[in-house]
C-alpha cells in the first residue's frame, strides 16, 4: 500500500484513514485523468484521489467502512476505465512485474494488429488516388464506392475501440480524445456518404479522410507508447531486481551443507539463505559467513563492487560478484529495501506538481471547449465567413478544394475536433516525473514527487545538521581529563555506561572506546536522555550526570575557572567536550572529534555555486560549530540548537527563504518536517527518512547536488513540455479553424490535422526523454 508521506498527511482531514492503489485501464488523455479523478473524489467515504496517466494508478485516501475498494474498481469499470485493486499485501515484486508485462504484451499485440490494418487501408486509399498527383487511374481503386468501403472498414476495425471509448465518454460526461477523434471521422464519413449518395448536392466525398486520419492517430499513439514504455524502464528494472527463487540452507555451518531452491516470497524471517558468485541476493540481511564484494549500483547508486564481511548487511536485488555467502534473513517481502525504494519511487511518479493543476483544470473542460469552437467554426464559415470572404471556397490545400459553404465547414470543423490534443496536456507532467525519478532511483536518489521538484526550484537556503551529516558521524574519543581521584579508565566506564541506554553518535564513541579498553559497563537504572543537554543514570545508588556546561548547570553543578579553561582549549581544536558529575560534583570531561566527511566541502562549495546560501544547524558548542563552518566555508552557523529549536529557526529562515534541511537523526525530524524541502541520508533514522522530501539511498553528501540538480532539470522539462502543450494547441486550434484561410489560403485538413495531434503528443515524450541524453551536471559528472 502506497503511503502517504507526512506532509501530504498534513493537508489531509484529520480522521482515520487508509490509502489504496487501483490499476486503471483505458486512460487516453488528461481529460480521462480528471474524469477518473472526478468519478473517485465523488464517492461517499473518499477524502481524495490522485490519478496518474503513464503509470495508469489512481492512489485513493478513504475512510474505511464508508467505501469498500472492490467497489470503486467496479463504478471506473463501468464508466469504461477497466479497474482493479492492486493488492500489495499478496504480490511479491515478481508477480507485479510479470502482471505488467503481460498486460503491455497483450496491449501492445492489439496496437500491432490495429495499426497494421489501418496501414493496409492507407495504401489502398493511397493508390485510388495516384491520379491525383499524375499518376495511372486504376478503374476500381479510383471508385468512390471503393473508397466508401475502405472508409466503413477502419471505422469498424482499427477505429471501433476509439469510437466506443469516445462515444462511452460522451455519454458519461466524460468526454477525452477519443470523443474530439469519433466526432471528427464520423463527421468526415457521414458528409462523404450524403455526397455519394446525393451527387446532385455536388459535394465531393473524401472517404480517403478518416482512413488518413485513424491512421495517423494510430501510428502516432503507437509510438507515443513506446516512448512512454522507455520513460518507465528504470522503475521496471528495479522492479525486476529480485530473483524469484532463494537457496534455503537449515544450517549456516558447515558451509557444504545441503540447500534447496524455494520460491523468494516464502522466505521467512531468521532463515539461512546461501548466496553464489553472479546471483542477485534475495532478501535484505546480514552475512554470515563468507567475505565478497556486492554490486549495489542499481539500488544506492555506488559505481564501485562494496567489499563485505560477516556481520555487515546485504540489500535484496544487489548482486553477489565473489565469492559464496550465507546471509541471515533481516526483511522480506515489501520490508525490503528493494520494495521500499520501489513503492517510493511509485508514490513519487503519482504526486502531482502544484504547476500541473492548471493543465488538469484545463483538461476537465478540454474536449466540451473543443467542441463548442468546432461547432461555433461550422456556423460562422457557414453564416458569416462565406459570406465575407467569398474567395475561400475556390482555395486548395492539403487536397481541400470546396465550392460549398457547408462542405468548408464541415471540414474546417473536423480540423478542430482532430487537431486539438489533451493528451500532451496530460502528458506534459508525468513523463517527467517518471524519467526524473526513474533516473534518481537507478542513481540512489529517492525524490517523493512531483510538488519536490517545483519546491527544488524555488529554493534559495539549505541548512545543515553537522554531527552524522557534515561529519562521518562516528566521533573518537581523544581525551579523558580528571579532575577526582578518578582515574581515566573508571571515568570512561562511568561515561559508557551512562550512555549505553541512547544511541546517539557520541554515545556510541564512548560505548566503543571503552570496549576497546576492555572496560565492562556497570549496573546502572533510571536512564534520562535530554535532547541537546545531556544524560543520567544511578549506579551503586550514585546519580551520574553526563552532558555538555547547560546541563550541568540545569543541575546546578558549578564549574571552576580551570575546568573551563581546559574545555575551552579542547573546543577551539574542534572537539566536542562533555563533562562527567557523580553526586552532584564534577568528576571530569571527555573530548571527542568527529572528522569531516571527505565530500563535505565539495558540496557546500557546488551549492553555493548554485546560488544557495548554505547555513548550519548544530546542537554542538558555538566553538566547534565554527571551526567546522571555517573548514567548509560556510558563514551562517546557528550553534547550541536543542532539536526543538532547530525547527524554530527554520521556521524563522522561512520568513525570507525558501529552505531545505539536510538531517539524518531522530532530532533532526522536527525541522526535517518544518522545512520547505527535507533531505536525508540512507544511514539516517527510520523516522528522519519517513519525514524527509529527498532520500539519498548511497549515504553519499555529494548526492544533495545531485539531488537538486536532477530536482531542476525535470522541473524545467515539465515547464518546456507545459509550455508546449497550451502553445501547440493555442495555436493549432485557430488555425485549424480557419484563421490564414482568408489572409494567406492556408487550411488545415482533417488528415494532416491528426497527423500533428499525434507528433504533438510524441513531442511531449520525446521532450522528457532527453533527461537521459542531457543528463544534470550534477547528477552524473559532478566529480570530487
Amino acid at each position: 500500500m502506497v503511503q502517504l508521506s507526512p506532509k501530504t498527511q498534513e493537508t489531509a482531514p484529520q480522521t482515520l484513514s487508509e490509502t489504496i492503489t487501483l490499476d486503471v485501464q483505458g486512460m487516453k488523455c488528461a481529460g480521462c485523468v480528471k474524469a477518473v479523478e472526478r468519478q473517485l473524489s465523488q464517492q461517499s467515504g473518499v477524502i481524495s484521489a490522485c490519478v496518474n496517466l503513464i503509470t495508469e494508478v489512481a492512489v485513493i485516501q478513504y475512510v474505511p467502512g464508508q467505501v469498500q475498494p472492490a467497489n470503486l474498481a467496479e463504478k471506473l469499470t463501468a464508466v469504461g476505465f477497466p479497474s482493479d485493486v492492486r493488492d500489495s499485501h499478496t504480490l511479491s515484486l515478481g508477480e507485479t512485474s510479470q502482471n505488467v508485462a503481460q498486460r503491455k504484451q497483450k496491449e501492445a499485440q492489439q496496437q500491432r494488429i490495429a495499426l497494421t490494418t489501418a496501414a493496409i487501408l492507407l495504401v489502398f486509399s493511397g493508390l485510388g488516388h495516384l491520379h491525383h498527383i499524375g499518376g495511372p487511374s486504376l478503374p476500381l481503386l479510383s471508385s468512390s464506392w471503393f473508397h466508401w468501403g475502405l472508409a466503413t472498414l477502419a471505422l469498424l476495425i482499427p477505429g471501433r475501440e476509439i469510437i466506443i471509448d469516445g462515444w462511452r465518454g460522451l455519454r458519461h460526461g466524460m468526454a477525452n480524445m477519443n470523443t474530439l477523434v469519433a466526432l471528427g471521422t464520423l463527421s468526415a464519413y457521414l458528409a462523404s456518404c450524403i455526397a455519394l449518395l446525393f451527387p446532385n448536392l455536388g459535394w465531393e466525398c473524401f472517404f480517403e479522410e478518416p482512413v488518413m486520419l485513424l491512421g495517423f492517430i494510430l501510428l502516432g499513439r503507437t509510438l507515443e507508447k513506446k516512448a512512454r514504455n522507455r520513460a518507465s524502464a528504470a522503475l521496471e528494472a528495479l522492479i525486476s531486481l529480485q530473483p524469484p527463487v532463494a537457496r534455503l540452507i537449515g544450517d549456516p555451518f558447515p558451509s557444504d551443507s545441503p540447500s534447496i531452491e524455494i520460491p523468494v516470497e516464502q522466505v521467512r524471517l531468521g532463515e539461512w539463505i546461501r548466496v553464489l558468485p553472479g546471483e542477485k541476493i534475495p532478501v535484505d540481511g546480514e552475512i554470515i559467513t563468507g567475505q565478497t564484494l556486492i554490486d549495489e549500483s542499481l539500488v544506492t547508486g555506488e559505481s564501485l563492487p562494496v567489499p563485505k564481511q560477516p556481520g555487515e548487511g546485504v540489500i535484496a536485488g544487489t548482486i553477489n560478484q565473489s565469492g559464496v555467502i550465507t546471509v541471515k534473513t533481516t526483511r522480506i517481502g515489501l520490508n525490503t529495501t528493494l520494495a521500499q525504494i520501489i513503492a517510493s519511487v511509485e508514490e513519487a511518479q503519482t504526486r502531482k506538481a502544484p504547476i500541473q493543476k492548471l493543465a488538469d483544470t484545463m483538461a476537465g473542460y478540454f474536449a466540451y471547449g473543443v467542441m463548442a469552437i468546432a461547432s461555433l467554426t461550422f456556423l460562422f464559415w457557414l453564416e458569416i465567413g462565406t459570406k465575407v470572404y467569398p474567395q475561400v471556397l475556390m482555395t486548395t490545400g492539403h487536397h481541400l478544394t470546396m465550392n460549398s459553404p457547408i462542405l468548408l465547414s464541415l471540414k474546417l470543423m473536423i480540423a478542430v475536433l482532430v487537431v486539438a490534443c489533451p493528451c500532451a496536456l496530460g502528458l506534459a507532467t508525468p513523463t517527467a516525473i517518471l524519467v526524473g525519478t526513474g533516473i534518481g532511483a537507478e542513481k540512489g536518489l529517492l525524490i517523493k514527487g512531483g510538488d519536490v521538484l517545483e519546491t527544488v526550484h524555488q529554493l534559495n537556503a539549505i541548512v545543515f545538521d553537522k554531527t552524522g551529516t557534515l561529519t562521518v558521524g562516528h566521533p573518537s574519543v581523544t581525551d579523558c581529563l580528571t579532575f577526582t581521584s578518578l582515574n581515566k579508565q573508571e571515568l570512561l566506564q562511568l561515561a559508557a555506561t551512562v550512555e549505553s541506554g541512547t544511541n546517539h553518535p557520541l554515545a556510541s564513541a564512548m560505548v566503543e572506546a571503552a570496549q576497546q579498553q576492555d572496560l565492562p559497563l556497570l549496573k546502572a537504572q533510571n536512564f534520562h536522555t535530554e535532547g541537546g543537554l545531556g544524560v543520567s543514570a544511578i549506579i551503586d545508588k550514585k546519580t551520574v550526570l553526563l552532558g555538555n556546561q547547560d546541563w550541568l548547570s540545569h543541575h546546578h553543578i558549578p564549574l571552576n575557572h580551570e575546568i573551563l579553561f581546559q574545555g575551552e582549549l579542547l573546543t577551539k581544536a574542534g572537539k566536542t567536550v562533555v563533562y562527567l558529575a557523580l553526586d552532584g560534583e564534577i568528576q571530569g570531561m571527555i573530548a571527542l572529534k568527529d572528522s569531516l566527511r571527505p565530500d563535505a566541502q565539495a558540496t557546500v562549495l557546488e551549492l553555493q555555486k548554485r546560488g544557495l546560501e548554505v547555513i548550519l544547524v548544530t546542537g554542538d558548542h558555538p566553538q566547534v560549530a565554527n571551526a567546522i563552518a571555517t573548514q567548509l566555508g560556510i558563514n551562517q552557523v546557528f550553534a547550541q540548537i536543542r532539536p526543538q529549536g532547530k525547527a524554530a529557526i527554520i521556521q524563522q529562515l522561512q520568513q525570507s527563504k525558501i529552505v531545505a534541511m539536510v538531517g539524518d537523526g531522530i532530532n533532526d525530524a522536527p525541522a526535517l518536517a518544518q522545512a520547505n524541502l527535507g533531505i536525508t541520508l540512507q544511514g539516517s533514522t527510520q523516522v528522519a527518512i519517513e519525514t524527509a522530501d529527498i532520500v539519498l539511498m548511497g549515504n553519499r553528501l555529494r548526492d544533495v547536488v545531485g539531488a537538486i540538480d536532477l530536482s531542476l532539470a525535470t522541473f524545467t522539462k515539465i515547464r518546456q513540455n507545459l509550455l508546449w502543450a497550451l502553445g501547440y494547441n493555442t495555436l493549432a486550434v485557430p488555425i485549424a479553424a480557419g484563421l490564414l484561410l482568408p489572409s494567406f489560403g492556408l487550411v488545415i485538413s482533417p488528415a494532416f490535422a491528426g497527423a500533428l495531434m499525434a507528433l504533438s503528443s510524441i513531442t511531449v515524450v520525446s521532450n522528457s526523454l532527453l533527461l537521459r541524453r542531457q543528463p544534470p551536471r550534477g547528477i552524473m559528472n559532478y566529480k570530487l
